[in-house]
C-alpha cells in the first residue's frame, strides 16, 4: 500500500543512509518508472477494463489510496484503443502466466510521448483490496458487476477451486 515509499529524483539526496526507517531495517531500491498510472482488473479469464489513477498529490501513496477524494479515477482510461487493448492483454497474460486464480489487478505505467517508455507492467496484485476506495470494485461496477455480485462470484470461484 505504498507505506514507506520515498521517491528520490535526480540531484536529490537519497534517504537510504538514514537509519530511522520506521517499517524495517532493510530497504528495497528500484528505478522509478515515470508515466500515467493505469490499472486493469481480471476476473478468472476476463480482462474487465483499464482505469487511470490521478492522485491529487504527485504520488499515489497510502493516503491517496484510502482517503476518499485524494485521487481521481478515470474509467475507461483516456488512452488510445491500441494502448487499452495492450493493457487488457498484458494483464490477462500476467494473470495466466503466474497461474493466478480468481481476481487480480495489474498496475502499469504509461508514457505515450515521443521517446517515452510506452506501457510498462509494474506489478500484479493477487489479493486486491475490497474497501470502499478499492479499484477492483470500481472497475467491476463500470462493467455492470456490483459489489455484492463481485463478492458472490469470488466466493463461488474459490469454492470451485478447492
Amino acid at each position: 500500500s505504498s507505506l514507506g515509499v520515498h521517491i528520490v529524483r535526480e540531484g536529490e539526496e537519497s534517504p537510504v543512509g538514514d537509519c530511522t526507517w520506521s517499517h524495517d531495517e532493510r530497504v528495497l531500491v528500484e528505478d522509478y518508472v515515470p508515466g500515467r498510472e493505469l490499472t486493469v482488473a481480471i476476473m478468472k479469464e476476463r480482462s474487465l477494463e483499464v482505469l487511470e489513477i490521478r492522485p491529487s498529490k504527485g504520488f499515489y501513496d497510502y493516503d491517496s489510496k484510502y482517503t476518499k477524494g485524494c485521487a481521481e479515477y478515470l474509467i475507461p482510461a483516456p488512452v488510445s484503443d491500441s494502448t487499452r487493448e495492450e493493457a487488457l492483454h498484458l494483464a490477462l497474460l500476467a494473470h495466466q502466466t503466474l497461474g493466478c486464480r480468481g481476481v487480480t489487478r495489474s498496475d502499469f505505467r504509461y508514457d505515450g510521448s515521443e521517446g517515452g517508455l510506452g506501457l510498462r507492467l509494474l506489478e500484479i496484485n493477487t489479493q486486491p483490496g475490497l474497501t470502499p476506495t478499492s479499484l477492483v470494485p470500481e472497475i467491476a461496477a463500470h462493467v455492470g458487476i456490483d459489489f455484492q455480485m463481485l463478492v458472490k462470484w469470488m466466493l463461488e470461484d474459490a469454492r470451485c477451486n478447492v
